[in-house]
């Protein structure tokens, strides 16, 4: 089988569509676009900005033996996944796969439930369920494990806790590219508000162990990373997201261990310079995972 004729023309506009996402622009406008985009031939990425709105970044593989996507956004927003993965290949949706358990990553998974295998991590089936959400994944894993379709391997890793317990990094092999879902945030919301990164302690979440996750991130032989919300990113640009959760985390345990209170650990934490305003609940639980170590 052939790729429709909207995957040739993207195809042959992909280094254009490359360059300007080297650029870890985010487009203008309120609300950010959300049309379906090339990564590189074969690669595409629905944007998603917020857990408000849009939901995450959908990722679209498309091989001549079907496609695979990453992330299904959440509510409404989900729907438009179907008709912008028609517009550039006419090949079904045969593999779902959630980079991790929150609604705006999963949301959609019950459209696809019926017609696609849906994989993610076990601790990410675990986290629905305990959470009552649809659909949660028929298919798990532990460490790593691949989906082969039309001679495309797709790979999932999970490389320890950050934002969850159950973080699985999509690595396309081929292309060099991954899907980090929120291992890895960029930019702003559609609201205009900045994105920073949770630690959800309540699924496990870590941000003392973010910092390794994100070196096991930075060993695996990718250019482009798809974050999981935001522009796409070059390889500098997850350095350079790695370095300020360096940063955080070392001001994180160096004022806890001053025995600041609760109350005043938020007033005394430094982070304009990182450019990450942080809700009153996060500056918590930053505090309260701190200090139990």
């Amino acid at each position: 089988m052939k790729f429709s004729r909207s995957f040739l023309a993207l195809a042959l506009v992909a280094t254009g569509a490359i360059t300007a996402a080297l650029g870890g622009q985010q487009p203008t406008g309120d609300p950010f676009s959300t049309a379906i985009r090339v990564v590189k031939p074969g690669l595409w990425v629905i944007p998603g900005y917020d857990g408000q709105v849009t939901g995450g970044n959908t990722a679209v593989r498309g091989t001549p033996d079907g496609v695979l996507i990453v992330d299904t956004r959440f509510g409404d927003a989900s729907k438009e996944i179907l008709p912008k993965v028609k517009s550039v290949t006419a090949q079904p949706i045969k593999y779902v796969l959630s980079t991790h358990s929150h609604n705006d990553h999963t949301g959609g998974n019950p459209l696809f439930a019926g017609t696609a295998e849906l994989i993610a991590h076990r601790n990410v089936r675990e986290n629905m369920i305990r959470g009552k959400q649809a659909a949660p994944p028929q298919v798990v894993f532990n460490d790593e494990a691949s989906v082969f379709l039309g001679n495309v391997e797709v790979q999932l890793k999970y490389l320890g806790r950050g934002h969850t317990n159950g973080d699985a990094v999509i690595y396309f092999p081929d292309l060099k590219v991954v899907h980090t879902g929120d291992l890895v945030v960029w930019g702003k919301r559609t609201d205009g508000s900045l994105l920073t990164p949770f630690a959800d302690t309540d699924n496990g979440g870590s941000l003392f162990e973010w910092l390794p996750t994100l070196d096991r991130l930075l060993q695996i032989d990718f250019d482009m990373a798809i974050p999981g919300h935001g522009p796409v990113l070059t390889k500098n640009d997850v350095r350079a997201f790695r370095e300020k959760i360096a940063t955080l985390r070392q001001r994180v345990t160096d004022l806890v261990g001053t025995r600041v209170t609760k109350s005043d650990f938020g007033k005394k934490l430094k982070t304009d310079d990182l450019n990450w305003p942080f809700p009153q609940a996060r500056l918590d639980a930053m505090y309260d995972e701190m200090a139990a170590r």
